[in-house]
């Protein structure tokens, strides 16, 4: 894919509470709720252990996206991960996903739009995946004492709409200052 623009790569869901998604043709991302049938869906917490003890909070992890680009890092530690396979809704090609600001917003395919709302909080599931994952989805900045997550972000969707791999993703910053992600 040349030409710089960013593209949607993969699109992924699940019904269950299991932790690689499965390869979909398209996925619908629906308005307040998050990607249909996907079991993450929902207007409050999906995340399966958080939702526990904070059942009612708003769920700002409707959508995960990752950038195809962590799976050439992480092959080039022996590391074989495909799209899908950490759980993510969407992988992307030629986007800093983990650049944008808090509130960027994403617009995938004809009509579907999500906010971003943070870094996806890498679990221990990475390493039952793979043994030795999960150090590597984060880096610790020798400088700062700063842990940088690189297993994704998350997002709402403000408009739903359907979402095919070799979509086109257009990127619209917010107006005023730019709040780096935080985990949610």
């Amino acid at each position: 894919m040349g030409g710089g623009m960013a593209r949607v790569t993969a699109v992924s869901s699940d019904g269950t509470y299991s932790f690689s998604k499965t390869n979909r043709a398209s996925i619908t991302l629906l308005a307040g709720l998050g990607v249909e049938g996907d079991i993450h869906a929902g207007e409050t917490i999906k995340h399966q252990f958080r939702m526990t003890y904070e059942p009612d909070l708003p769920n700002l992890r409707q959508v995960h996206l990752i950038h195809e680009e962590l799976f050439d890092e992480l092959a080039a530690k022996g590391f074989t991960v495909s799209a899908g396979q950490l759980g993510e809704n969407i992988s992307t090609r030629g986007i800093d996903l983990l650049g944008l600001p808090t509130g960027a917003l994403l617009r995938l395919g004809a009509e579907a739009v999500v906010e971003v709302t943070g870094l996806r909080n890498p679990c221990s599931k990475i390493n039952d995946f793979r043994t030795g994952l999960l150090q590597e989805v984060f880096e610790l900045d020798g400088a700062t004492g700063e842990f940088t997550f690189k297993s994704g972000i998350m997002g709402v969707v403000l408009h739903g709409g359907v979402v095919r791999p070799g979509d086109v993703i257009g990127v619209e910053l917010p107006t005023g200052a730019h709040h780096p992600l935080e985990r949610v």
